[in-house]
């Protein structure tokens, strides 16, 4: 599902440009919007439930307050994350979203891998990829789900050394750079580290911060054949973007 002849684009937590991150209204604007699927974060809940939310706390993406761990879903489930939204379960992101929609599950808590890999052991793990910046926690992952596919998120430099040997441990598919790789690397040392990683095999997920990055100096223009997937919050410009491109 993950292998097609055009340019991948997965809604970032959802259609968050214009509905609440990391909601089941926002995932399902995604797709609608057109694209292929979504990423989403998860944590692991006092009362060992996976639950989507980015930060560490739900202060600033919901009307309560509260490190997640330490709460309940009950109590979780009370909290308006906007739109009338309420924080969803990773389970019930599965069943809201159509079968073929791809499913990007970024891991902040390595207390939840063992409840990931079981719960997309039974909802298609071909639609997904796991990814993580924690190197352990796709290393915890890996003990309970040796097939589905592992991204390695990037944010150092110093992390690109470890690709070869992290490739073959953890039976990566991709690295996963972001855009500002671009400002901080300069734009002829990213692509010298993109091609060798494409090198070894490995596809490119590209995502930003700050989707203006995209666009900016014409970058994914330049970047145009070095990338299998591109993570976005505004999932219709990017759309409209890649197929000026003739990527979709």
């Amino acid at each position: 599902m993950w292998d097609r002849d055009r340019v991948i684009v997965l809604g970032h937590r959802g259609y968050m440009s214009r509905f609440p991150e990391n909601s089941i209204l926002a995932f399902k604007k995604a797709i609608e919007a057109g694209a292929d699927g979504i990423e989403l974060d998860v944590w692991l809940t006092k009362d060992g439930r996976v639950i989507v939310m980015h930060d560490e706390t739900i202060d600033r993406t919901s009307n309560m307050k509260g490190r997640q761990k330490e709460m309940t879903l009950n109590e979780l489930k009370r909290a308006d994350i906007g739109m009338g939204e309420r924080i969803p379960t990773l389970e019930e992101v599965f069943e809201a979203l159509p079968k073929d929609a791809l499913i990007n599950v970024e891991i902040k808590d390595r207390d939840a891998v063992e409840k990931v890999a079981e719960i997309v052991r039974n909802n298609n793990p071909e639609r997904v990829m796991i990814s993580s910046f924690d190197v352990e926690a796709l290393r915890e992952y890996r003990k309970y789900d040796g097939e589905t596919r592992v991204g390695l998120l990037i944010d150092r430099e110093d992390t690109l050394q470890m690709v070869p040997e992290l490739k073959e441990e953890l039976n990566l598919w991709s690295i996963n750079i972001p855009v500002e790789a671009v400002t901080l690397l300069g734009f002829e040392k990213t692509v010298q580290a993109i091609g060798w990683t494409r090198s070894l095999g490995l596809k490119i997920v590209l995502w930003t911060a700050n989707d203006e990055l995209f666009y900016r100096d014409d970058n994914l223009l330049k970047l145009k054949g070095l990338f299998e997937v591109v993570i976005a919050n505004d999932v219709e410009r990017i759309i409209g973007y890649l197929r000026e491109l003739g990527l979709r």
